[in-house]
């Protein structure tokens, strides 16, 4: 099994918050934080701003350390490492790499998305979100 660090971006301005819709692999087809896998020599800060860039073409700067998540197959073990980031508001967000939506969503409506497993429970526990639906 292998292990691998990733990063998550968690961007919320006016009540909303960035989201993308994963385009392949785990998760295909359901909605997501922007965020990957770490890359060598790459910190976690430099990861999280790119990974959203990548996916987002929204540039940011990363802020705090908002928590930590496990997701275990039979294959890999990733440890992802979330967040926050601070952008501008006013940006647009465009589905980048490995996307195939990304959208600015109420905060309200995150929990009726499909969303990658685990992700309600995890913005809910870290206070982004108010309730599961």
């Amino acid at each position: 099994m292998k292990a691998e660090v990733c990063v998550g971006a968690i961007v919320i301005s006016d009540d909303r918050l960035l989201m993308v819709r994963r385009g392949h692999g785990p998760g295909a087809g359901e909605w997501s934080v922007p965020g990957g896998r770490v890359e060598p020599g790459e910190t976690l800060a430099e990861a999280t701003v790119r990974e959203l860039l990548e996916e987002t073409g929204i540039d940011g700067v990363c802020g705090p350390f908002l928590g930590w998540v496990e997701r275990i197959d039979t294959e890999r073990h990733h440890v992802i490492l979330d967040f926050t980031v601070v952008v501008d508001p006013r940006e647009e967000p465009a589905a980048g790499s490995d996307v195939t939506e990304a959208a600015w969503v109420p905060l309200a409506e995150v929990a009726e998305l499909r969303l990658v497993d685990g992700l309600a429970e995890f913005l809910a526990e870290h206070d982004v979100i108010q309730t599961l639906m």
